[in-house]
């Protein structure tokens, strides 16, 4: 069976230094509530975690379906509880791309595949909440 580790060092006050596959990733608060603002908050990498999966898969596949795009983002909101512990309850993704005469229907089988199938973050995140998504198309560069 497959497993993943990271660790996280305390470095001062609300500072820490984690340890992901051998890459530094330092996470801190910000000053009004005690940290110094050396890196960003953790919650958010739990975006970041749903984008990146969710990226990823959808740029392989496109690749193998020989999808031509000038450009490709992600962008993945959260919003959260007003109560403690604040969590998120929804995630909305938005999947942007850049292109002349982009086919819908891959780009849609593709996203689908993604988050039907193959991102195991969304497939988690789903199992507690709601996560939506958009398609947007740029024309051109």
């Amino acid at each position: 069976m497959a497993s993943n580790e990271v660790q996280i060092n305390w470095l001062d006050k609300l500072g820490f230094e984690g340890d992901m596959n051998g890459h530094k990733i330092t996470i801190d608060a910000e000053a009004k509530v005690g940290g110094e603002d050396r890196g960003p908050r953790p919650k958010p990498f739990m975006l970041l975690s749903l984008a990146g999966c969710t990226a990823m898969d959808v740029a392989s596949i496109l690749e193998k379906m020989r999808v031509k795009m000038d450009d490709f983002k992600v962008k993945v909101s959260g919003e959260l509880t007003e109560e403690h512990p604040k969590q998120y309850m929804s995630m909305h993704v938005t999947y942007e791309f850049w292109g002349n005469d982009l086919p819908m229907k891959k780009l849609e089988k593709a996203i689908n595949l993604s988050e039907d199938r193959y991102c195991g973050v969304s497939a988690v995140y789903k199992k507690v909440m709601p996560v939506t998504s958009e398609i947007i198309i740029h024309e051109g560069n």
